[in-house]
C-alpha cells in the first residue's frame, strides 16, 4: 500500500495571501522524510493554487515521483506531454467547484472518446496513467477498454456517509476494486480520506495506493508535515498488514 500525499492545499494557504510561502516544494521535502511513497498535485485550469512553476520545481526536486492530476484539456494535457509526470490522473473540473466533486463521466460515447484519446497521448509518452472513477462497474469497465494502467476510485461518498451508508459504501468499494483488479488495472483510491477514517479503505486488498491531502496538510498545521505523514502512513499500512498485503 502507496500513500501519495497531495500538496495542493499547501499552495491554496499560500494563494490566500498571493505570496512565496507556505511552499508546497519545501512540503514536499518534509512530506518525502516522513515516509511519502509520491507526491500528488493538482494542476486546474484556473491555477487557483498548484502553478506552472510549482509543478516543474517538484519534477526537478522529487525523489519519489510525481502524480499530477489534470483534466482532459489541451493546455493542461500538453504541459504533462512535455514534463513526463510519474504519473497522470485524468480528473473531472468544473471552475465552480471547492474541491473534485465526483468521478470521470464516461458514460456518454463522445466523452470517452476524447478521455480515450489523452490516455492514448500520454501512455505514449511514457507516461503511466489513472483514471478518477465513482465506485462503477461501468466506469471501471470502461477505463480498461480505455488502455489506462490504473483507476482511482473516488471515495468521496464512503468520507460523506455515516452507519449503515458507511457501511454499504465500504461494500461498493470492496466489490469496484475487486473488479477492477480482475480487469488487469492498478487499483488506487482517495478523495475526503482522514485520520479517522482511513482505516476501512486502506483494508482493502486490492487497493495498492492511496491519495490523500487535506487531511494531511491539516493536522501538519499543528505537528509538522514530516509527522502528520507518518502518523497517516503507520495507519495505512497497519490496515494494509491486517489485510495480509
Amino acid at each position: 500500500m502507496r500513500l501519495y500525499v497531495n500538496l495542493d492545499h499547501v499552495a491554496t494557504i499560500r494563494e490566500a495571501r498571493k505570496t512565496d510561502e507556505p511552499d508546497p516544494v519545501r512540503a514536499a521535502v518534509l512530506a518525502e522524510l516522513g515516509g511519502a511513497q509520491a507526491i500528488t498535485v493538482h494542476l486546474r485550469e484556473d491555477r487557483r493554487h498548484i502553478k506552472d512553476r510549482d509543478v516543474l520545481l517538484l519534477l526537478q526536486t522529487v525523489r519519489t515521483g510525481v502524480n499530477l492530476e489534470l483534466a482532459v484539456e489541451q493546455e493542461v494535457l500538453d504541459f504533462a506531454l512535455e514534463h513526463r509526470p510519474m504519473q497522470a490522473t485524468l480528473v473531472p473540473e468544473r471552475r465552480a467547484e471547492i474541491t473534485t466533486e465526483g468521478g470521470l463521466d464516461l458514460s456518454g460515447e463522445g466523452r470517452r472518446r476524447v478521455v480515450a484519446e489523452a490516455v492514448s497521448r500520454l501512455r505514449a509518452a511514457g507516461i503511466r496513467t489513472s483514471l478518477f472513477i465513482d465506485p462503477d462497474a461501468a466506469a471501471i469497465r470502461a477505463s480498461q477498454e480505455m488502455g489506462a494502467d490504473a483507476i482511482e476510485l473516488h471515495t468521496g461518498e464512503y468520507s460523506n456517509a455515516a452507519g449503515d451508508r458507511r457501511a454499504e459504501q465500504v461494500r461498493r468499494l470492496r466489490e469496484s476494486a475487486a473488479l477492477g483488479a480482475e480487469l488487469g488495472l492498478a487499483v488506487h483510491a482517495g478523495h475526503g480520506l482522514t485520520y479517522e477514517n482511513v482505516i476501512p479503505v486502506a483494508s482493502i486488498p486490492e487497493i495498492e495506493e492511496l491519495n490523500i491531502g487535506h487531511s494531511v496538510v491539516s493536522r501538519a498545521v499543528f505537528i509538522g508535515m514530516e509527522r502528520a505523514v507518518r502518523e497517516m502512513l503507520g495507519l495505512v499500512q497497519r490496515a494494509a498488514g491486517r489485510s495480509g498485503r
